[in-house]
Parts: C-alpha cells; sequence; structure tokens
C-alpha cells in the first residue's frame, strides 16, 4: 500500500465542528484533534441561519495549525457535515442570501403545498426519500411560496461540504451522498430529478452533476496555501460529505454493500440514523407508508434507514436546566438517570413539538400531562425517560426495516457520540432483543478519512477499512437481558402517540 501520510477530515456537525488529523499506525488509525469550535444557528429577525462565515473562519484556522503541526506530510483534506442544507451563489459566485437552518420555520406546511403540485407517490418514485419538512426540497420551495428573489439570483447551489469544499479549491461540485438528502435526487439514476424540480419552477440549472464519495477534486487556491501554510501538493479529496455517509463506512462489520445484510446500524448523536447497507434502493408502497429513505452511500450503495430525533431531546433537557441554574455534567446525568425507575414515563421524541422547542424541559412535561401520566420523580427519571422512549424508537425502526427486508437481521452496530452512552446502548439492546455492537465513537471523522486513504491508495477498498475499524479499541458488545415490562412499554408508547395527535 502506498504511503498517504497525513490525512485531514473537517468534521461539522450541528452543534460542533473539528479539523481532525490522521495518520496509519501499525495496527491502527491514530486521531489527533488539531481544532474544535461551537456550531449553533443564529437568530437573525424571524429567521434561523448558520454562521458560515464564522463556520469558515474556525476552518481555517484549524487547517492553519494542522499546518504548523504536520508541515509537508499533510496528504489531503476533505469535509463532511450534516444534510439538507445549501447555500447559493450567483453569476458573480457572490453567496445569494444567508445560510438557512434547517430547523428554521420557513418550511412548516411546504409538503402539504407541494403536494398540490406533485404527488407524494411521484416524489418518492423519483426519489425513495424520506418525507420531512426539513428537506431541501421544501426548503426551496418555501423561497417561491414567500415570492423570495433569491431563486430567480442565483447561479449555483452548494450542500454546505459543497460549499466548503468549493473556498478551498475553487471547484463547484454536488457531491452524492449529501446530494440525496435533498429529496430532489434520483434514486437510481443519481441525477437530479426534472420532473420534481419543474413540477415546483425550481431553476435546474443551478445543479452540478453529482459526484462520487472519494473524487479527488484538485489542488488548493493559492489564496487558502497562502493563509494556512498548507503544501501546494495538498489533495482536496470529497468524502461522502454526509455525516451519516461517512459513519456508515467506519461500521466495523465484513463486507460491503451486501445484496442481504445480516445487521443494521444506528448512527447516534444529536440525530439517530437506524438502518441498513445495501446496493439497491427499496421504492416499494410499503418503504414508502413506513416512511424509510433510501440515500446515497460510498461507491453508489444506499443507505435503507429511517432519522429518528435522536439525543436532541436530552441534549436540550440539559440546556433546560442549564438556564434554570443547575448544570449537569453528562456522565452525572447518566447515572441520575439509571438510578431512576426504569419505564415509568415515556414520550413520542417524533412529534413535532419537540423538533425546535424553546424549552425542551417544559414540552415533555406537557407531552407527559396531555397523555395522563404521573409526574416526573426527578431529573434523572425525565432523562431515563428521553433515553428509554429513544430505545423503543430504535426497536420500532428495526421491526420496520425488518419488514421491508423480509428477514431478521441479527446485530445492532452503533456508531458516533451516543456510543459513549452506556446506559442508551444497554438499553437499545433490551428494548430490540439483539446484540449490540458500540463503535467506533469517531465513526464519521473515520469514515471520511478511509473515503480520502481508498482515493489515496492507502486501502484497497471500504472492505479493507473496515476490518481496521474491527481492531479499534473502543468496541464494546452488549448483550441482551430479557424483560416483558419492553413489551408492555412498546404498547404504551403506541398509545401514548395516538392521544398526543390532538396536542
Amino acid at each position: 500500500m502506498a504511503d498517504s501520510g497525513v490525512v485531514i477530515a473537517v468534521d461539522l456537525g450541528a452543534s460542533s465542528g473539528r479539523v481532525i488529523a490522521a495518520e496509519m499506525k501499525s495496527d491502527r488509525i491514530q486521531l489527533t484533534d488539531v481544532h474544535r469550535f461551537e456550531n449553533a444557528p443564529v437568530h437573525i429577525g424571524s429567521r434561523l441561519h448558520w454562521s458560515l462565515h464564522g463556520l469558515w473562519q474556525q476552518i481555517e484556522q484549524g487547517i492553519n495549525q494542522a499546518a504548523k503541526e504536520y508541515g509537508d506530510r499533510i496528504a489531503s483534506i476533505g469535509v463532511d457535515t450534516w444534510g439538507v442544507d445549501y447555500v447559493l451563489l450567483d453569476r458573480n459566485k457572490d453567496l445569494v442570501g444567508p445560510g438557512f437552518c434547517y430547523r428554521d420555520a420557513r418550511t412548516n406546511g411546504m409538503m402539504k403545498r407541494v403536494f398540490e403540485s406533485i404527488s407524494q407517490a411521484d416524489i418518492f418514485e423519483q426519489t425513495g426519500v424520506q418525507f420531512m419538512e426539513i428537506n431541501t426540497l421544501y426548503q426551496l420551495y418555501s423561497m417561491r411560496a414567500e415570492n423570495s428573489p433569491l431563486l430567480d439570483v442565483a447561479e449555483h447551489f452548494l450542500m454546505i461540504p459543497d460549499f466548503i469544499h468549493w473556498l478551498l479549491t475553487g471547484q463547484m461540485v454536488n457531491e452524492y451522498t449529501n446530494a440525496s438528502t435533498t429529496q430532489m435526487l434520483h434514486a437510481t439514476n443519481g441525477q437530479w430529478s426534472s420532473k420534481i424540480l419543474d413540477a415546483l419552477n425550481i431553476p435546474k440549472h443551478i445543479f452540478k452533476t453529482p459526484v462520487q464519495p472519494g473524487t479527488q477534486l484538485g489542488k488548493l487556491r493559492s489564496s487558502i496555501r497562502t493563509r494556512t501554510g498548507l503544501d501546494q501538493r495538498v489533495q482536496v479529496i470529497a468524502p461522502a460529505t454526509h455525516d451519516t455517509g461517512s459513519a456508515v463506512i467506519a461500521v466495523p462489520a465484513d463486507g460491503f454493500a451486501s445484496s442481504k445484510p445480516n445487521w443494521c446500524y444506528i448512527s447516534s448523536g444529536t440525530w439517530s440514523l437506524m438502518g441498513v447497507e445495501l446496493a439497491d434502493p427499496i421504492l416499494s408502497d410499503a418503504c414508502r407508508q413506513l416512511n424509510f429513505t433510501n440515500e446515497g452511500g460510498a461507491n453508489g450503495s444506499v443507505r435503507l434507514l429511517k432519522n429518528i430525533a435522536g439525543l436532541w431531546p436530552f441534549q436540550q433537557c440539559r440546556a433546560s436546566w442549564q438556564r434554570m441554574g443547575t448544570n449537569y455534567e453528562w456522565s452525572r446525568l447518566a447515572a441520575m438517570a439509571d438510578r431512576a425507575k426504569p419505564l415509568k414515563n415515556l414520550i413520542d421524541l417524533e412529534h413535532p413539538k419537540f423538533v425546535a422547542p424553546d424549552n425542551m424541559l417544559e414540552s415533555i412535561l406537557g407531552f407527559l400531562r396531555h397523555t395522563d401520566q404521573a409526574p416526573p420523580a426527578d431529573d434523572g427519571a425525565i432523562a431515563r425517560a428521553t433515553l428509554e422512549s429513544l430505545a423503543l424508537r430504535y426497536r420500532l425502526c428495526l421491526a420496520g426495516l425488518e419488514q421491508l427486508l423480509g428477514y431478521r437481521l441479527e446485530t445492532i452496530h452503533i456508531v458516533g457520540g451516543g456510543v459513549q452512552n452506556a446506559l442508551l446502548c444497554q438499553m437499545t439492546a433490551d428494548a430490540c432483543q439483539r446484540p449490540v455492537v458500540a463503535g467506533p465513537v469517531e465513526a464519521t471523522a473515520l469514515g471520511n478519512i478511509i473515503s480520502q486513504m481508498v482515493s489515496l491508495g492507502r486501502f484497497a477498498s471500504i472492505a479493507e477499512g473496515r476490518r481496521w475499524m474491527r481492531s479499534m479499541s473502543d468496541i464494546v458488545q452488549y448483550e441482551p437481558k430479557y424483560s416483558d415490562d419492553w413489551d408492555k412499554a412498546a404498547e404504551r408508547l403506541k398509545s401514548y402517540s395516538s392521544m398526543a395527535q390532538s396536542w
């Protein structure tokens, strides 16, 4: 294998960002955090925006630090971020409007309006993508609904990682895995859907032909080399730019894109994305009715999955307590949840009122009151309720996956930051009655790095990269402990969800 030197991954999440350096050692990939920074949407008037200028400033700072530490040993750099969000540029390649955050309220009610012009069935047949109001399709259509001039001025559409790659290189591309989250990309031919774009009067010329993960975008702009000190030989490589696409690459499983996988994954963080890796999409009516999504994976593979609220409610409860003057450490909050009585309070985390409430704690207490549940005993009981309710969501999702596949999945792989919550990992094993293999924690960064290393020739394939993942020291297995209390809780949660429809 060729020596690829040091690989730099820029990994942006919805709450934080990192610049990470990776080196191959004799038996592992060594990761070093070069620079960490916060990322949070900003309220501007009635809108919610990403601070694109601030993010770029932090990325440049991290790259500059990496150049100081690793010099001409740096071989490549690639960027991954969350999905669905984008920027528009005009004919002079200047920003057109802000970078809207997917939690902005402008998409409220947009799905219903879109279905007046093109049916839900037609959209799913074209894209195979789960229906969520945060999808790029409804973000763009909201501009038409508001008579915004932005789309008329725009000449270029870039997802957030595409935008950063353009800032680095001057090359404009739309990378496949992130483009697939828009609900505008055709599920089988990998091109933008003219049928959808024409029906909604969204200009087709602003989109680029999607490129696959591992595509080498070229050298850095000379101005970037001057400001950061990076060597002129550094390649910019598009990894799987959707963070879940990268995370799935790093799942320590056998093979790649099997026709009949016996495992599923949960990419666990602010969001949870639970699904299977397939060679081809599933575009059946059952898939649409269960609201699963077929998103792009590496090498043209498909990630059949469902987006789940994830640790967002748990995180936002902590934020609510902080505003009230109680600053719980994550470890203490997990310990409090562990001590609380099991399966006392349950919450439908997918209810719309939990998407972006001003106060998550008040919203949860409101749900409990509306569904006639006993008040939680203390803060630990609330924390436990959010985790148990998430584990039950995983159980429901697993049943849906098995229904679509027509067979039983034997193992659940959990990767990402949620791996660090051992209580949630054990709850998942218990609720789903499957062994859980947890780790690696840094799956998104590792998947980004594997994409780059395959492109550079360090790994012959993704399957080889996964063999390295299986030797990582932070892999932990959780065995299920059976209790029919979980079966009863699942039925109770269904009942509470029905009651909350009028809330």
